[in-house]
């Protein structure tokens, strides 16, 4: 009994224990991931917008965090009211006309050899082309369901961050108490999580507004139609690293192609790779703390693998996950030679 004690009472096994835990207890409420992820995500995104903006205008004049937070989430959700309102009814119908098109697009034969080797590429492999239109279909259908999540997400995390100094108070009481040893496990892993899985979220969601707004102007600019659904399209798909620029690109081109022929889809190749180059030279070296270097195999391996177990979301947290474990097992990811 002593040595079981002595076992579990070193570092190590501790930790690993409380990561099958946080396993086995995220397995449980793989039905909650949803909300979980989204409220993690508002919470943290918000936090750190309300932690600048604070000490931004304490530069000028003195400010509460209070009053930050409230005129935040007001913006938030008058921004929401809105934008369900007058916004949604057109990018539904934007998305069923932009389906459309690619549907007509992959049921049509095509004389141009390369043109044609697409369309038979996108209707072959295992995951079709039309299956990820499906998902974008029942994604639409089930929006009162997302909407659902969405206030509730918004309520929680507004209530944290109002009473955030109190909570974490009231949190730490914990760490005196019988299960202080699992206080203590939650503390440390929150941090390492916070800083290494929040920090990459935060920099996939300035460079995928960056990707957007830059995307958006050239596409403008070439007089493409449906703006307002590739804006959103676009976004979501910035938030996969490497794959979502492909993926991306297969709408955009087959539009191109329909409105300009071969010549637009070429532009439009040049426009996209002059925005990555933007992005890769200019972007990632000022928004991460230091150079990430991730081999491409690794990132493909892990979208794959993420995608399989996590669906949509894994494209997305696939990446900060991986870098998560990076941290915790203090693997050197910085590139040595500068």
């Amino acid at each position: 009994m002593e040595a079981l004690r002595t076992f579990f009472a070193q570092t190590w096994v501790r930790r690993i224990s409380f990561l099958l835990l946080v396993v086995v207890l995220l397995y449980s409420l793989r039905h909650m991931l949803n909300l979980l992820l989204l409220l993690f995500l508002v919470t943290f995104v918000m936090g750190r917008l309300q932690g600048f903006i604070t000490k931004q205008l304490n530069r000028f004049f003195p400010v509460s965090a209070t009053v930050v937070v409230v005129i935040l989430y007001a913006l938030l959700v008058a921004g929401l009211v809105i934008g369900i309102s007058n916004y949604v009814p057109k990018l539904i119908r934007q998305v069923s006309d932009v389906i459309d098109s690619i549907s007509l697009f992959l049921a049509t034969p095509n004389d141009n050899q390369v043109i044609q080797w697409l369309i038979d590429a996108l209707h072959k492999g295992d995951v079709k082309y039309e299956d990820y239109l499906g998902n974008v279909i029942d994604y639409i259908a089930k929006l009162g369901k997302w909407l659902e999540i969405i206030l509730f997400v918004i309520f929680l995390s507004f209530f944290y961050l109002l009473q955030r100094k109190k909570t974490i108070a009231f949190t730490e009481k914990f760490r005196t108490s019988k299960i202080g040893w699992l206080y203590k496990e939650f503390e440390y892993f929150g941090r390492k999580f916070t800083s290494s899985f929040g920090k990459v979220i935060e920099v996939q969601l300035l460079i995928a507004l960056f990707n957007t707004v830059l995307t958006m102007i050239g596409l403008w600019i070439m007089g493409f139609p449906y703006l307002f659904a590739l804006t959103i399209m676009v976004f979501l798909l910035s938030l996969i690293p490497v794959a979502g620029v492909v993926i991306s690109f297969i709408p955009i081109g087959i539009i191109g192609f329909q409105i300009g022929g071969v010549t637009l889809v070429i532009w439009t190749v040049v426009m996209i790779l002059a925005i990555h180059a933007l992005e890769t030279y200019f972007l990632n070296p000022r928004l991460y703390a230091h150079k990430t270097k991730i081999p491409m195999f690794y990132t493909f391996m892990v979208l794959i693998f993420s995608q399989h177990y996590l669906g949509i979301w894994g494209l997305i947290i696939g990446i900060p996950i991986f870098m998560f474990f990076l941290d915790l097992f203090e693997v050197e990811q910085s590139d040595a030679k500068k």
